[in-house]
């Protein structure tokens, strides 16, 4: 495996990982990884369907960073431990997250659309009383309504997510359904200096392929696009860099001759 950092990465930080991050470096070092990146959940205004679950994906911004302090310190020799951070994106709570973002130094900051105009799609109601395409289509556009507001991120995380929930998952889907409205993402990205994640747990979640899919990855490059990351989007040891020498495949079959690294949001490039 030539891919050696992972670059989305969650810990018990994250409201939906119960996992100590030490746990997570260890198992890093037993893969051979050189570099790691958390990047803990933080979704303000998140709507809750279960309201016992209120707040869950709020971080704890100090305790996160003291806690990732700590064990980048006793690991320093070993591997070099970033901080980042993926932020839930919605229009309307732009300016906050803006200002979130620039009172923490972090390395690295993902943007990603969890909420749909105030919708979940990981439960059916999303999907509800209308075809999987509508749906689909729904949240592409909600993604153009993100960009329009939120700039202040590095890479755009699994920019077809909501395909790991729809009724048919990833079956029925493909990039030419949405070409329109996904090149508009895509050149919106690239114009703007923005990278793309390819996030392998999709495939972890039975999808044929990753987050986003290889058309989209391939968009993306013949747009101009030239930064991308590789994040398993583990929250367990033993998903950290699954499938990561089929990322690198892909990423290689669509004209990409390197990946990308963060620290202090300035972009590293390493070949594949």
């Amino acid at each position: 495996m030539a891919v050696l950092a992972d670059y989305h990465l969650h810990s018990s930080f994250s409201g939906d990982c119960e996992t100590p991050m030490e746990e997570m470096v260890k198992k890093g070092l037993e893969l051979g990884l050189t570099h790691m990146c958390f990047t803990e959940h933080m979704d303000l205004d998140f709507i809750y369907v279960k309201p016992e679950e209120a707040g869950m994906f709020e971080l704890d911004t100090d305790a996160y960073r003291r806690g990732l302090k700590k064990c980048r310190e006793k690991y320093a020799d070993r591997i070099t431990v970033g901080y980042g951070v993926e932020i839930g994106v919605q229009p309307h709570i732009s300016e906050k997250l803006t200002d979130y973002v620039h009172g923490h130094a972090f390395d690295f900051v993902i943007a990603s659309s969890h909420v749909c105009n105030r919708k979940d799609p990981y439960y059916p109601y999303f999907y509800e009383g209308r075809s999987e395409s509508e749906a689909y289509g729904e949240y592409f556009a909600s993604i153009l309504d993100n960009l329009k507001r939120f700039r202040d991120f590095d890479v755009y995380g699994h920019l077809d997510y909501v395909v790991r929930y729809g009724p048919n998952k990833d079956r029925e889907y493909g990039y030419a359904k949405y070409k329109e409205i996904l090149d508009t993402i895509l050149q919106w990205l690239a114009c703007h200096g923005k990278g793309l994640e390819i996030n392998t747990g999709g495939i972890g979640y039975g999808l044929k392929e990753p987050n986003p899919c290889t058309d989209i990855i391939r968009r993306y490059r013949e747009l101009g696009g030239e930064t991308v990351t590789i994040g398993s989007d583990a929250h367990v040891p033993g998903r950290i860099a699954q499938s990561f020498s089929r990322a690198e495949e892909i990423l290689k079959n669509c004209g990409f001759r390197y990946y990308a690294i963060f620290s202090g949001r300035v972009p590293q490039y390493i070949k594949l």
